[in-house]
C-alpha cells in the first residue's frame, strides 16, 4: 500500500506538472491541450458513465473476480459478488445519479479521477465531491479507493429522505 501512495502522489504531481506542459505547448512532440487517452483512463470513464444507469450488476461486471472496493472511510468489500450485493444495498434509495469528471488521469495501471457525484434521493438532490483511484488490470478494476467525506454525504441523505419528497 506505501508503494501505491507514493506512485498516487507522484501521478498527482506529475499530472499537475504534465497538464501545465501540455496547456503551454511546452511538452516535447505534443500540440497545446492535445493528450491521448490510455484504455484504462477510457474504461474508467465508462464505468463512472454505467452509474447513471443503477444498475448494480453490470457496475461489479467493471471488477476482477477478486476486484476489493474500498468505500472510504468504510470497509473494504472484495469479490464481485460481495461488490454487487454492497453497490445494490447502498443505491437503493438513489433515484438517479450522474457523475461529473473534474479530471482524470492514468499512469500505465493506476488511474485518479475527481468528480462530483450528483445523486436525486427522494427527490432531493446530493451533491457529493469525490475522488477515485483505480488499481486495473486487463481492463478491469483490480481495486478501487473512493475518498470523500462521509458526514457530508450522510447528512444530505438524512435530510432527503427524512424530506418526504417522492416522485
Amino acid at each position: 500500500m506505501e508503494k501505491t501512495n507514493q506512485r498516487v502522489w507522484r501521478m498527482l504531481c506529475g499530472g499537475l506538472l504534465a497538464s501545465l506542459l501540455c496547456f503551454s505547448g511546452v511538452a516535447a512532440g505534443q500540440t497545446a491541450g492535445v493528450r491521448t487517452m490510455t484504455d484504462n483512463e477510457t474504461s474508467v470513464r465508462n464505468f463512472i458513465a454505467a452509474w447513471s444507469r443503477l444498475d448494480a450488476a453490470e457496475l461489479a461486471g467493471w471488477f476482477t473476480e477478486d476486484g476489493t472496493y474500498f468505500n472510504i472511510p468504510g470497509t473494504p468489500v472484495t469479490g464481485r459478488d460481495n461488490i454487487e450485493r454492497f453497490i445494490a444495498g447502498f443505491i437503493r434509495p438513489w433515484q438517479s445519479t450522474d457523475w461529473e469528471i473534474v479530471n482524470l488521469f492514468g499512469d500505465g495501471d493506476l488511474v485518479v479521477a475527481e468528480r462530483v457525484d450528483h445523486t436525486v434521493v427522494n427527490g432531493a438532490p446530493i451533491d457529493l465531491p469525490v475522488t477515485g483511484i483505480f488499481e486495473m488490470r486487463g481492463g478491469k478494476i483490480r481495486e478501487w479507493r473512493d475518498y470523500f467525506d462521509m458526514p457530508t454525504y450522510t447528512e444530505a441523505l438524512t435530510r432527503a429522505l427524512q424530506s418526504g419528497k417522492s416522485d
